[in-house]
Parts: C-alpha cells; sequence; structure tokens
C-alpha cells in the first residue's frame, strides 16, 4: 500500500527535476520576467533529487555505486521507502526550497551567520552526506567527514597540517550553500549540463536505438570469427556514447551480448570480461562521455568539444585493443562467426535506422560547427530524435507522445545518483578549499615525486586506483582534479594532458579487483565467477593502463600539434596495441611461445613509448616498427592463410 501511495509523489518528483532542467536551459525564468540566480534552481532540482533519492534507495537497502543502477536497470524492485525515508524526503524538499525562495535574501546575511541559515545549511550538509551513503556507499562520506573534522580541529595538528580554526557554524555555512562548495560548479554541470544527455539517452533507448545499435553492430561484425563478442565491443562503444555509465551499459547491453557469447562458445568469464572492458569504455568514448568529461570541460575553461576531441585517439585505442584481443582469443578458441542466416541485414537494418544516426550528427555539428552550448546541443539533438522516431520509427514501431514523455520522466530518476555524487563533491571541493588542504598536498605530491615527472604519474595514478575502490569516477576525478592535476601541470604537462591523464585512470577501478563494478555487474548476467572475471577484464583492458602514460608524454596522442605528426604517431601507437594485444593474447594464427610472448611486449613498448620520451625516442620507434613488420611476417610465414572452401563457412583462424 506505502509503495503505491508514494509512486504519484515519484513521479511528481521525477517531473520537477527534468521541468527545472528544461525550463532554465530554454530561459523561460527570463521570458517571464523573474530574476533568479543560478543557484536558486540548482538547490530546487537538489531538493528534488535528493527527496527522489531517499524514496528510490530506503534506508534498509545497501546500494554501492553505479551497482544500484545496474539493479535497477535489470528489473530488480527496491524495497519499499518507509518512515524514515519519507521523512528524510520530506526534511529534502522542505530545506532546499527554503533556501531556494530566500536565497536572494539570505546571501547578504550569511556572513553574519543567521540561525534559520546555518540549520538549514546544516539540514542540506546531513542529507547529502545520508543520500552519497545510500547510492555510493560510506567510503566519499568518511573522506568528507575527516576534512570536516580536519577544518573544525586542524589547529591542534603539526604545523605541516594544521589549519586555521574554523567554526562549526561557519563550516556548515560554507558547506551547505556558498557558491565555492556544495553549490558550486560540480552541481551545476550535472543539473545543466549533464542532465540533457541522459533524456537523450533514455529516448533514444526507448525509441529503439539500443536495437538498432544492437543490430547494425551485428551486421557488421557478426559473420566474422568471434562475431558475438565483436557485436559486444561494437555496440558497448556505440551505447556507452550515450549512456556515459559502465555499469548501467553492461545492464543494457550485457543481458543481450552476454548470452549471445556464451552460445557461440565464449567460456562465461570471457564473455563477462569482454562486455566490462567494452562498456567501461563507453565513459570515455565521443561525443557522449561520463559526467566526469563535463567537468573536466569546466575546470580547464573549454568548449566541451575540445575535451571530445582530445579523448578520440585514447579511446580508439583502448577499442582497438579490445577489438584485437577478443578476434585472436575466437582464433585460439576455434570459435566461428554467426551463421549468415541470424545475421540482420545491414542494408535492411540501415533503411530501417537510418535516422538514429543523424541526432548524433547534429549533437557533433552543434559543439563543433556552431559553436552551442553542451546543453542546448544536447537538448536540440533530442527534439531532432524525438522528431524522426515520431516520424519513422524502428522495426514498425513509432515513438509515440506516450513514449517520449516516459523517457523524459525517466532521466530525471536516472540522473539521481549523478547529482548526489556531484553534490557531496561539491561539499569535498569547499572543506579542501576552505583548509588549504587542496594547496598542501599539491606541494606534498611534487615534493614526493623529487621533480621526476615519470614518478609523479606512478603516484597519481596509485591515488587514483586506490580512491576508486571505494568511490565513482566523478568522485575519483574531482578529488585528483583538484589535488594531482595542478602537480601534473606545476611538473610540465599541458592541462588537458593532466586532467585527461586523472580521467582515464578514475574508470579503471570499474575493472580491477578488488572492486571492479563493471566485471562484477557482468559476471552476475554471464554467472561466471566474480574474481576470475575482474582479473580477466584486468587483462583485456591492460591498454587502459598504459594509454595515459604515453598521452602524458606525447600530446599528439590527445590531438596536440601538427596534423602529419599526430597521423604518425597514431599510426605508430596502433602497431604497438596490435604487437601488445599479440604479446597479452600469445596467439596470432598458432600458439606463440612465452619467449615470443615477451619479445611481442617488448616491441609493444617501442612502439608505445612516445618518440619525445627519450633522447632517441624516434629511432626507438622505428626500430620497433621494424621489429613488428618482420615479427608479423615470421607468422603469417609459418602459418599461411588457408583456402576458404567453397560454398562453406570460412575456416578456423581466418577472418
Amino acid at each position: 500500500m506505502l509503495r503505491r501511495s508514494i509512486e504519484p509523489l515519484k513521479t511528481i518528483l521525477r517531473a520537477a527535476i527534468v521541468a527545472s532542467v528544461i525550463a532554465w536551459i530554454v530561459d523561460v525564468p527570463g521570458r517571464l520576467g523573474l530574476a533568479l540566480f543560478t543557484e536558486q534552481m540548482l538547490v530546487a532540482v537538489l531538493g528534488f533529487a535528493l527527496a527522489l533519492c531517499f524514496l528510490v534507495f530506503p534506508w534498509r537497502v545497501r546500494h554501492r555505486g553505479e551497482a544500484a543502477v545496474a539493479e535497477a536497470e535489470m528489473g530488480k524492485a527496491a524495497m519499499p521507502a518507509g518512515a524514515i525515508d519519507l521523512i528524510c524526503a520530506a526534511l529534502a524538499l522542505a530545506a532546499c526550497l527554503y533556501i531556494a525562495v530566500r536565497y536572494q535574501s539570505l546571501i547578504t546575511e550569511l556572513v553574519y551567520r543567521p540561525w534559520d541559515g546555518v540549520i538549514v545549511a546544516t539540514v542540506i550538509v546531513v542529507l547529502v552526506l545520508e543520500a552519497t551513503r545510500r547510492v555510493t556507499g560510506l567510503a566519499l562520506v568518511l573522506i568528507v567527514l575527516a576534512l570536516c573534522i580536519h577544518a573544525l580541529l586542524g589547529w591542534m595538528l603539526p604545523e605541516q597540517f594544521a589549519s586555521r580554526p574554523i567554526a562549526l557554524s561557519r563550516l556548515m555555512v560554507y558547506l551547505g550553500i556558498d557558491t565555492n562548495a556544495l553549490l558550486g560548479s560540480t552541481l551545476q554541470i550535472a543539473v545543466i549540463v549533464v542532465t540533457p544527455f541522459i533524456i537523450m539517452g533514455q529516448v533514444l533507448t526507448r525509441a529503439g536505438g539500443s536495437d538498432f545499435f544492437a543490430d547494425i553492430s551485428s551486421a557488421a561484425m557478426g559473420r566474422f570469427r568471434g562475431g558475438a563478442a565483436k557485436v559486444a565491443v561494437f555496440g558497448s562503444a556505440l551505447f556507452g556514447m550515450v549512456s556515459g555509465s559502465a555499469v548501467a551499459n553492461v545492464a543494457s547491453v550485457g543481458t543481450v551480448t552476454i548470452p549471445l557469447m556464451k552460445r557461440a562458445g565464449f567460456r562465461p568469464h570471457i564473455a563477462a570480461s569482454v562486455e566490462a572492458v567494452g562498456s567501461t569504455g563507453g565513459q570515455l568514448m565521443p561525443p557522449i562521455m561520463g559526467a566526469a568529461a563535463f567537468l573536466m570541460a569546466e575546470y580547464l575553461q573549454v568548449p566541451y568539444a575540445e575535451v571530445m576531441v582530445a579523448a578520440i585517439i585514447p579511446s580508439f585505442l583502448y577499442y582497438l585493443a579490445l577489438f584485437v584481443q577478443v578476434d585472436l582469443e575466437s582464433a585460439k578458441s576455434g570459435i566461428r562467426g554467426t551463421p549468415r542466416d541470424e545475421i540482420p541485414s545491414a542494408l535492411a537494418t540501415l533503411r530501417a535506422g537510418w535516422h538514429f544516426p543523424v541526432p548524433f550528427i547534429v549533437l557533433v555539428a552543434a559543439l563543433m560547427g556552431w559553436n552551442m552550448e553542451a546543453e542546448y546541443a544536447a537538448l536540440l539533438a533530442t527534439v531532432v530524435l524525438i522528431g524522426f522516431s515520431m516520424v519513422f520509427g524502428y522495426k514498425g514501431r513509432r515513438l509515440t507522445r506516450r513514449d517520449a514523455s516516459q523517457a523524459i520522466m525517466a532521466a530525471g530518476e536516472a540522473v539521481i545518483d549523478i547529482i548526489v555524487v556531484t553534490a557531496i563533491s561539491g561539499l569535498l571541493i569547499g572543506a579542501l578549499n576552505l583548509t588549504g588542504v587542496a594547496f598542501s598536498l599539491t606541494q606534498q605530491l611534487l615534493t614526493a615525486s623529487g621533480g621526476s615527472l615519470l614518478l609523479l604519474l606512478v603516484l597519481t595514478a596509485f591515488v587514483a586506483f586506490a580512491l576508486g575502490l571505494g568511490l565513482p569516477t566523478v568522485g575519483v576525478y574531482v578529488i585528483l582534479a583538484t589535488l594531482a592535476a595542478p602537480a601534473l601541470v606545476q611538473a610540465g604537462l599541458q592541462p588537458m594532458q593532466a586532467h585527461m591523464y586523472v580521467l582515464f585512470h578514475g574508470v579503471l577501478s570499474m575493472l580491477t579487483p578488488p572492486v571492479a563494478l563493471a566485471a562484477f555487474a557482468a559476471a552476475a548476467i554471464a554467472k561466471a565467477d566474480q574474481w576470475k572475471t575482474g582479473w580477466t577484464a584486468s587483462r583485456m583492458g591492460w591498454a587502459a593502463y598504459f594509454i595515459p602514460f604515453f598521452f602524458a608524454y606525447s600530446p599528439l596522442l590527445i590531438m596536440r600539434g601538427p596534423a602529419h605528426h599526430i597521423v604518425a604517431a597514431l599510426a605508430v601507437a596502433t602497431l604497438g596495441i596490435v604487437m601488445g594485444s599479440i604479446a597479452v593474447v600469445g596467439y596470432v594464427r598458432s600458439t606463440v611461445a612465452p619467449p615470443w610472448r615477451l619479445a611481442y611486449g617488448m616491441v609493444a613498448f617501442m612502439l608505445l613509448v612516445p618518440a619525445n620520451a627519450f633522447p632517441a625516442g624516434l629511432w626507438i620507434n622505428a626500430t620497433g616498427v621494424l621489429l613488428a613488420v618482420l615479427a608479423l611476417w615470421r607468422e603469417l610465414a609459418k602459418n599461411p592463410l588457408p583456402a576458404a572452401p567453397t560454398g562453406g563457412r570460412r575456416p578456423l583462424g581466418t577472418s
């Protein structure tokens, strides 16, 4: 009964989130003659999101980050909200709406810390911490609490760790209401920029876009050896461009691709690993990357299109490594392609769904050609998507007004975890700024590295991995963008290199045990051993651990430099990824002996090391190219390609 009674409230809150964001983007308040601060809209949306969070993620259910999203995507019903959840929801709405209504007068009084401002700010801070505990677990909450304790008691610590005395009332007001903390740029990006892209993804899924991507992937890759796994890689990359969430991508695409891979002959943990690695790359894949990419654009004060361009080559190398490994694993296991009669026609698929790429073309054109802000570009692409889907449809079913409204409303719930995580990230940034910890830790990183860029990169990667064990990607990025990225810039990296380095390392925890949320979600679908899947996913995602080091030394790999130099660097890196994948899998047309695998790995290193990393870097690359050509020629000469039998399938080991 209680569950049924709160469903209308959930619907109202979903609608309020989406309506508030869209109204703000299209400037409805301005058209009505209302002079509102951005912070008023942000705190109102935060109130709606917190209230909905407490109703969707009840007190009695422990959720962990994107695993909660996976449960929702796979249709697992949550327990009904109880009295505590309703009280928290009511408090969130009351406190946030109070700030929204009184903000214009309250900000002039905050310096005097009025009792109502202190109480309401404290309530909001506590509720954000509780919402974060329900969505992501305790890790991020404990970090913020530790920083708050440091702010209050830091004056008692030794000089190198000390901070000036800060009263509790000032701390709460600063964290809960100040624009340098909770109501700052991180929450603004989540609400204003990320939400329109979430809406676009929801509409695309409801319109049949995920089916189209799956069909076109199958048509393009299904006939080749290991076709089911290549479909998973291709489909996950396409769908990941929209979802931007590793676990949500696993839950959406993996329920189809993992059973297909198992039926084709892939072992369960291999099938799960392929999907986990493919889905994780969605956070790095333009044009729609994860929420952290939008935050990066804000930190760097550059158009989002620049972040998109910078991610093109690294994401290509990431998926190339996975694709080559899938191909070699398929040949190694003798897994053929999907029978032709089970593969959809590429022509028929394109004829039926030709309109689905159009919104992406509009999106890229709006971002890069018309210099639109990301939120406007996303809304424009969504309008185009809705219009085309209503007129043309897919597989005999057109998008209806009801479907479109339901998809848009669903975005109100899908964005909860992002809003909550960015809200607590704002608290974290505020605490770091207030105590001066950010500056001191940056200096300590530089001191610990002893002036060595390589050691600083390794330290940053280690910290990113350690934080990723308990935090979502956005949380990892915000912390390292505040603490480590400035140190990397001071060490000589361009700002885009430093922040892209941090972003790449922030996603690796999705694959790497002991947490590996994407790998564990895929293992659950595949009914495979979680640990075996996690370590296999780490092996298959090997390139992601090294690519950040390569573009940290070579800005050419993030599209910074002359075009001909970029093309040359990409060609050499591509060959290096192929050689490295052969070393990892240990197979070309026959099994590669361990000494030769080691040799392939050394050649891959020679190719992937940027030419400017060492004085003889260019000669190392050239030698690597020569050795790679000789090694591949040896493999081809040792195992010549057999002729395909007339009228039959291709032999094992052929493409």
